[in-house]
This record gives structure tokens, sequence and C-alpha cells, in this order.
């Protein structure tokens, strides 16, 4: 039996700078047919630049609907959020709406939802250019990410710290990919050998 596999969120996912096949939604596809599971290529709802309230209205909006009995479901939002300075409390409700439609999408399975950090732009060349220090940068995806984990073991799904391999990326530049912000794929790589475990374990419960 071919598994299912929805990847949901915003330049990280659709793989922004990298192509189709580094995307780590892709890679981790592959990783996971090497181990022996059959799990097609995922269906990649993400665009760049969309808040977690913005991924909500590109799945009511979808024609048609993404189907509701996927196997594995990830989610990785929230950078754009933060970028904007939309808050904390405005992520929070964004992103529960988000995981409760997320779930549905999973066949009403909250155990087959992973959810991955938000990465830290602070330590890529272009966050130079924006007017807030990296140290704050940095503090502001700390708390995003605090409230994500919150709210994932709330609802039930899993959570994963890509964050802290995203910021090896300062002393190791062949981690970002040439736009100076977003990861390379090698990178990617990386959050697949980080995410894979809780994948394979999902996988191979069902």
């Amino acid at each position: 039996m071919t598994r299912r596999f929805l990847a949901l969120g915003d330049s990280y996912t659709i793989g922004e700078g990298v192509r189709a096949e580094e995307r780590w939604p892709m890679q981790l596809a592959a990783a996971v047919r090497a181990s022996g599971i059959r799990l097609a290529d995922p269906q990649i709802i993400a665009t760049t630049g969309w808040t977690s309230s913005e991924l909500v209205a590109a799945l009511e909006a979808a024609v048609p609907p993404p189907r509701t009995d996927f196997d594995i479901v990830s989610l990785q939002i929230g950078v754009n959020d933060q970028y904007r300075g939309l808050g904390v409390d405005v992520f929070r409700a964004g992103l529960t709406t988000l995981i409760t439609r997320a779930i549905q999408h999973a066949a009403n399975d909250a155990g087959r939802l992973v959810m991955l950090s938000i990465p830290d732009w602070s330590v890529t060349p272009f966050a130079a250019s924006d007017p807030r220090d990296a140290r704050t940068i940095a503090a502001q995806i700390d708390s995003f990410n605090a409230t994500g984990r919150v709210v994932a073991r709330e609802t039930g799904a899993a959570f994963v710290d890509v964050t802290t391999d995203s910021r090896r990326a300062l002393e190791d530049r062949t981690l970002i990919a040439a736009d100076g912000l977003h990861p390379s794929a090698a990178m990617y790589a990386n959050w697949v050998r980080i995410v894979l475990p809780a994948v394979l374990r999902i996988l191979r419960a069902l």
C-alpha cells in the first residue's frame, strides 16, 4: 500500500531557492521510501510569504479541496507572522485554526500530524538589512516556537525542532541558498534526518 503525504507551509516547505527535488518534503519522501515504506511524493500546499492565517484561507479556497485521508501531514508555518510583526497572539490564533484543519486532512488523527519549528533567519545575510537586530529576531523566533510547541502538544501533534540546526548557518554558509535567506538543499537534508524518526514512527504504526 502506498501511503499519502500532505505538506503544508510557506517558503520553507515549497523550497524557495532550491530545485523541486531538493525541497525537504521531497527529500523526506525519498528517505521514507529508502527505509522500506512506500510513500508517494507529497502534495504540497505552500507559498512563499504565507502567514498561518493565509494558509488557512488557501486550504479553505482550494479547488478541489485536499483529500481527508492522508497518512502523514507536515506543517511548518509562522515565520511570516513573525517577520510582519503580527505578534504571538495572532500567530497562536491562526495556528490553532490551522492545526485543526490539518488534522481533518489526516483522517481526523492528530497523531499523523508533524509540525516543524520555525528556522532562525537571523543568522542569514538577509537579516543584516532588517531594522531589528539579530538578537531580537532570534528571541522572537524562540517565542513563536514556544507557542507552536504548546499548541502542538495540546492538540496531540508531534513537534520537531529544526531551529537549532538552522542556526549552524551562522558558521556554515553552505547551508544557505543563493538568495542569502532560505535554506540550501544541504540544510533541508539535515532537517530530513531530524524529522525522519518521527515520521517513520507514525507510518509504521498505521
